[in-house]
């Protein structure tokens, strides 16, 4: 199987002969076969999320001369090994599964063996640990074109959609925060925004990306602190600034 690790020249190679093509739609083929692997993972992790992600990062990539071929792939690949993460209960990480998937996939096709090294290396890299960042423009693309989803009212609207599916409360405003537990009753769109979300806009990896994160950021912090407002009548909680 082909190694999709990046070496220190991946990123200067991936940023060569760009080509100036107009925006690619999403490929026909490659999302009826991430449709899929995509199958029952709902809005947050669906194909919904796939679509929203693949014009987020055709979007940017517009904007930053990034490959739009790349992209465009590697979008709507970029969870295909989600469900075996979900499977092996966090034992499989689903970017490096999505990565060992696509490689087949894309040979099958007929891509060419650069684009497929290319965009295994963004699927690889979208969900970034500190053992393997993102090297090419459009490893860091994808990057924050997936992140940018999970924040402002998209954002907001996968974590309030997350919380009416596991039975939590609208907002709980009698409960510390910092001592709930995710994935149980407790674990409402709020909570998401004060322990997670307010973070993301700290994580994002391209000029353009942090300029959509901060802007999604401010929003929410609005939304939130109004929420809070509305439901206890006293000064708006803005914490999580």
């Amino acid at each position: 199987m082909m190694n999709c690790s990046v070496n220190k020249g991946f990123a200067t190679g991936a940023r060569q002969n760009r080509g100036v093509a107009p925006p690619p739609l999403p490929d026909a083929r490659l999302r009826e076969i991430a449709a899929g692997y995509c199958e029952g993972a709902g809005d947050c992790h669906g194909m919904e999320h796939v679509d929203r992600v693949h014009a987020t990062a055709v979007a940017i990539g517009k904007a930053m001369n990034g490959r739009l071929n790349i992209l465009s792939g590697a979008a709507i690949l970029h969870d295909i090994g989600r469900r075996d993460e979900s499977r092996s209960r966090g034992g499989l990480c689903h970017a490096a599964r999505g990565a060992a998937l696509a490689e087949k996939i894309l040979r099958d096709l007929g891509f060419k063996g650069d684009d497929v090294t290319a965009i295994c290396h963004c699927i690889a890299t979208h969900r970034y640990r500190d053992a393997n960042p993102p090297q090419s423009l459009e490893a860091k693309i994808l990057f924050d074109a997936d992140k940018l989803d999970a924040i402002g009212a998209v954002g907001i609207g996968r974590a309030f959609l997350f919380a009416g599916r596991i039975g939590a409360k609208l907002h709980n405003p009698n409960i510390d925060i910092d001592s709930t537990v995710p994935y149980t009753v407790e674990d409402t769109a709020y909570r998401e925004f004060r322990i997670k979300l307010c973070k993301i806009r700290e994580r994002m990896l391209t000029p353009l990306g942090r300029q959509l994160a901060e802007e999604r950021h401010q929003f929410m912090k609005i939304f939130f602190a109004r929420l809070e407002s509305e439901i206890n009548g006293g000064v708006p909680d803005v914490q999580g600034s």
